[in-house]
């Protein structure tokens, strides 16, 4: 069983320092809900969010989207051999139940986040509770090989770390869910191993179907 963990993800609701903003305001009375019920988006709170702490990092669901896609539409995934974890920004972690399916169109994927991170949900399809990165992968998943893909890991490939992952028992990979930046300290420390899987920087979805493609190779290969 893999542990597949995205950290930091820009996955969070309006935060109260830029509930007021006119951005937010205007978005909140558009979609007829309050600004405490809705996802950060770049997309519309632009100008909201240029004080804000880490904000290269945040407000891009968008992005979380698309690699939650990109692992949940695998075989390796579909045959229930990858258990998938929303680390957010924030610090909530979103943990979706074996084999379920991530809506393909953004409105709906937008509108079951922000229903997850509203009402926190602590069983069915996607349960959310508070979790540091570190306290997810050593504590509540007992790990045994965690690896962190990152820019400023030593370099490798997808092959490699897979293999190293298919030979552990209970094993973790952790995938930046943010456009850009890098991973903070507490993430660092959660990290048995540091990688990077190509000279130049990818986004998180094609280090994540690169890396569960390999992975999938890896245990074919034992299998046989």
């Amino acid at each position: 069983m893999l542990n597949f963990v995205f950290a930091e993800s820009a996955l969070e609701l309006v935060p109260k320092e830029t509930s007021r903003s006119a951005a937010v305001v205007s978005d909140s009375k558009r979609r007829e809900r309050k600004a405490s019920e809705i996802l950060l988006d770049r997309s519309f709170h632009h100008s909201a969010m240029s004080r804000l702490k880490d904000s290269e990092k945040r407000g891009r669901p968008d992005l979380v989207h698309v690699a939650l896609l990109s692992v949940t539409g695998t075989p390796l995934y579909l045959d229930g051999r990858v258990r998938v974890f929303v680390h957010t920004y924030p610090g909530v972690v979103l943990e979706l139940a074996e084999k379920t399916r991530i809506p393909k169109n953004y409105l709906r994927f937008r509108g079951l986040m922000e229903k997850a991170l509203v009402e926190r949900p602590r069983e069915g399809l996607i349960r959310t509770y508070s979790a540091g990165v570190d306290e997810l992968v050593r504590k509540k998943l007992g790990c045994d090989l965690v690896i962190g893909l990152s820019v400023q890991g030593k370099q490798s490939n997808a092959g490699e770390v897979a293999k190293r992952v298919a030979s552990a028992m209970n094993p973790c990979v952790i995938v930046g869910g943010f456009p850009h930046g890098h991973f903070s300290k507490e993430v660092l420390v959660s990290a048995d191993e540091l990688v990077r899987i190509d000279t130049m920087p990818l986004e998180a979805h094609v280090v994540a179907s690169r890396v569960v493609y390999e992975i999938e190779k890896a245990v074919r290969r034992i299998n046989d």
